[in-house]
Formats: structure tokens, C-alpha cells, sequence
């Protein structure tokens, strides 16, 4: 069971969970230049290839739009993902991610420019831009094949499971080293066995393989340990340098999925887990994001705001802030705060549901149904207490419940706690199932994406407005 200290306000949760993986300096820097250089290499064709069709199609007609477009075809790419290290390369995945990144800029340029009859200089650059494109990616790949096939740019790979597909997925790296993934061992749960590469130690040793072995890529290819231990180890990883894939159950019958997060190397569709939410860029620019929002929003709201503090202030005696630690990011306490919607106790930290307490304000239920109370939290974001979309922060008595009662509950805890979530926005909220709570709160960290945050914030404002209505 987890441990807290109440009377501590600096003070940390304490989860009994395996601990997260965190990267060396060095193998963080050695990865980040092995990863840049390669990707240095497209982006610097893809310069070429937009810069050069310009200058001698329509030399005469070389503006401010020339470098205009060809920095919004390299942004749109680098946000398509085209520069990221990749196992398989190939042009003709590539095909549709060039014709958008091209096309959309030319689209804007088009009702930009004054082209006075120069519309087809200008879509001829664009045609010849991606063609270029796409023929210098086609050298660049080829030549970073060749280079695999003689031993250089290897990734060190780990195996997590030693099953027959596993041990034949890892023969066929062997066999194909134009894929660049070199298998250094397998981890699984199995007795000592004679196996090539051999036998690491068990799953739960993850973290500490992958720094005496210096591994750059997992691959989880299952075996005879649990799934539930598995999700537990990975979830470890969140902080790790490494890429992470999945090589899925029944792939020979058609399950292996496809998109931009799939490798097939030589017919195993490898999944590579996305983990963006742990990102050192998406992390950036969402808290970029919540400053701007939070910021805005305080302004906007600040006659509200102002309107709330002084009926609160005038309605009972007390502050007009309820300040409450709860638990927020890798068990750090944060001081949350409320308006206050009750007379003043001491047994908010351990009153589970209090919608139905005759202590209640005359306000205090409204700006409880309406989701208000929560309006000065905008200023935990803005301080970087909070995020605005996350898991909901608890309060530590009951974390230390539903930790010990919940699978997996402790996991939400990867990223900062927000001010709405998914599941608030899927109506579990107060008195509610907190096992679909916790599995909700992991989802969104699984899987997150910055346009998932605006879909979540626009489905809290209509919830907000709907509840005010009734």
C-alpha cells in the first residue's frame, strides 16, 4: 500500500510500483544525434528538392513566397512525422504524405500571390517539387540500406519474449540486417534456455538491461509471462530513451494493423507504441498550450471570476478559496484550488461525496452542478501546478484505497493532473465506477494527441453549458 505523509505539504504519494526508467545523460545524447543525423539527411534532400525546381522553372517569379512555401512543406512534414527514424523505408508510403505537404501550401499561396498569369509556374513547382522529393528520398533510403547491410546504423534490440515467433522474428533480423535492427538478447520468464541471442534475464529486469546493453529499440513479442506484468514493465518505460514495439497476436491472420506507426520487416508488422504524452517536444508544447489557454481564459473570464469571489465572500463566512492537496504527477502533492461551496471543515481530505451535505453555501451547489468552482484552477495551470486536460487529481487518503483496490490506478499518475479529463467528459464524475475512472486516465496518456485535448476542452465547455441550463 502506497505511503503519505498528510501533514507534509511537500511531500510525495508513494506508489508501490515498479519505478520509471529514466535515460542516462549519455544514452539520451547519444540517441538524440543518432536519431538527428539521419533525419538531418531528408530534411536537407527535401530542402533541395523544392529549392532547385523553383529557381529554374520560374526564375523571374522567385519572392518572399519561394522560402515561405518551402519552410511550410518541411513544418508540415516534420509534423507528419517523414523526418522520424524509421525501420522500413519506402517511397511509396511516402507518396501521399508529399503530395499533402506540398499541396496544402500551394493551396495558400495560390490566394496569396498575385500571379497575374502565372498559375502554372507556379503549380509546376509544385509538381516538380514533390517529384524531386520523392527521387531523393528514393537515394537517401537506398543508400541508408546499404549502409545497414555493412553493419552501421545498427539499433541494439531487445526481445521481450522468447516464443517461437519471437525466436524467429529474431533470425530473420539476422538474415535481413537491411532493416538495421541488431538482436542483442531476449527477456522472458523462462528457466535458463539455449537461446540466439540469449536469454537476458526475466521481464522485470527491463531497466537494467537496457542500460548495461545500451538498447535502442524493444520489441515485445510476447512469451510465457503475464500480459498484466508486461503492461506493467512497459508502462515502466514511459521515460526511456528507447522506441518501443509491439509485434501483434495472430499478425499471420490479417491483425497487424497499418498507418504511419506500423514497420513491416520482412512480413512481421511491427506497432510501434506511440508514447507522445511522454514526449519531450509534445510535453513543451502542451504546456505552451495551457499557458496561452489559461491565460486567455482568465482574462475572458474575469468579470465571472470577480462575480463568484464576491457572492462567495458575502453568502457565509470564510476565505474564498478552498485550498486542498491532492495528488498530481508521479505522486507529487499539488495544492489545488476552489472556490468555496461549503462552510468551512476539517473533513473535506477524507468526505468522499459531498453533493448531498447540508453544509453546502447558498451558491455552493450551483457552482458545484456548473463545474465553476473549479474556474481558479486556471491558475494552477498557468503556475504548472496542473495541465488543463489529464487525469483528475485525488485526494491522497482515497488514492491510497483505490491504489491498493484498482488495477493500474497508479498509472495515471505518468503525467500532470488536468483540469477536466476523458473521463469527466464521459460522465465520471462524483459517485462514480473508479476502475473505468483509472482505465479512461490510461487511455488518454496511451494514446494522446493535441487534437484529442481540444475535443476534450470543446466536449467540458458543452457539458458546462448544458448543466447551467437545468
Amino acid at each position: 500500500m502506497g505511503a503519505v505523509n498528510l501533514d507534509d505539504e511537500t511531500a510525495t504519494w508513494v506508489a508501490p510500483a515498479l519505478p520509471p526508467i529514466t535515460a542516462e545523460p549519455e544514452a539520451l545524447a547519444a540517441h538524440l544525434r543518432h536519431a538527428a543525423s539521419r533525419g538531418a539527411v531528408v530534411v536537407a534532400g527535401d530542402l533541395v528538392a523544392l529549392t532547385v525546381p523553383a529557381a529554374l522553372i520560374a526564375p523571374h517569379f522567385l519572392q518572399w513566397w519561394v522560402p515561405t512555401f518551402v519552410a511550410a512543406v518541411i513544418l508540415l512534414s516534420a509534423l507528419k512525422g517523414s523526418y522520424r527514424t524509421r525501420i522500413t523505408m519506402s517511397v511509396a508510403r511516402d507518396v501521399g504524405s508529399v503530395v499533402t505537404c506540398v499541396a496544402v501550401p500551394l493551396v495558400f499561396l495560390s490566394f496569396a500571390l498575385d500571379l497575374h498569369g502565372q498559375e502554372r509556374n507556379l503549380l509546376e513547382v509544385g509538381i516538380a517539387g514533390a517529384c524531386a522529393m520523392l527521387f531523393l528520398r528514393a537515394c537517401v533510403y537506398g543508400a541508408v540500406r546499404a549502409v545497414r547491410r555493412r553493419g552501421a546504423f545498427g539499433e541494439r534490440t531487445l526481445i521481450v519474449g522468447a516464443g517461437q515467433v519471437a525466436v524467429h522474428f529474431a533470425a530473420t533480423l539476422v538474415e535481413h540486417p537491411e532493416y538495421g535492427l541488431r538482436p542483442v538478447g531476449f527477456l522472458d520468464d523462462l528457466e535458463e534456455e539455449e537461446l540466439t541471442p540469449p536469454l537476458l534475464g526475466r521481464v522485470e529486469e527491463l531497466d537494467t538491461v537496457l542500460h548495461e546493453h545500451n538498447i535502442d529499440r524493444v520489441v515485445l513479442a510476447f512469451g510465457v509471462s503475464r500480459e498484466t506484468a508486461l503492461v506493467d514493465v512497459l508502462r515502466a518505460c514511459d521515460n526511456a530513451v528507447v522506441d518501443i514495439h509491439v509485434l501483434p497476436r495472430f499478425f499471420e491472420l490479417g491483425f497487424g494493423g497499418e498507418g504511419d506507426d506500423v514497420d513491416v520487416v520482412w512480413g512481421y508488422p511491427l506497432l510501434r507504441l506511440r508514447r507522445d504524452a511522454m514526449r519531450l517536444s509534445t510535453r513543451i508544447a502542451k504546456r505552451f498550450f495551457d499557458i496561452c489557454f489559461a491565460g486567455l481564459m482568465l482574462v475572458l473570464c474575469a468579470p465571472l471570476y470577480g462575480a463568484l469571489a464576491l457572492v462567495v465572500k458575502v453568502t457565509s463566512p470564510g476565505p474564498v478559496y478552498f485550498r486542498q492537496s491532492r495528488v498530481g504527477k508521479q505522486g507529487k502533492f499539488v495544492k489545488v484550488l476552489k472556490f468555496r461551496s461549503m462552510r468551512v471543515n476539517n473533513d473535506s481530505d477524507t468526505q468522499w461525496d459531498a453533493s448531498t451535505d447540508a453544509r453546502l453555501t447558498p451558491i455552493g451547489d450551483f457552482i458545484r452542478k456548473t463545474s465553476l468552482d473549479e474556474l481558479p484552477q486556471l491558475w494552477n495551470v498557468v503556475r504548472g501546478d496542473m495541465s488543463l486536460v489529464g487525469p483528475r487529481p485525488e485526494r491522497p487518503y482515497f488514492v491510497e484505497q483505490f491504489q491498493a483496490a484498482v488495477p493500474h490506478y497508479q498509472d495515471r499518475h505518468r503525467v500532470p493532473v488536468g483540469l477536466t479529463g476523458l473521463a469527466q467528459v464521459n460522465g465520471l464524475r462524483g459517485d462514480t465506477s473508479i476502475d473505468e475512472r483509472a482505465w479512461f486516465d490510461n487511455h488518454y496518456i496511451d494514446n494522446w494527441s493535441m487534437s484529442h485535448d481540444l475535443v476534450i476542452l470543446a466536449r467540458t465547455a458543452l457539458a458546462v453549458v448544458k448543466q447551467a441550463r437545468r
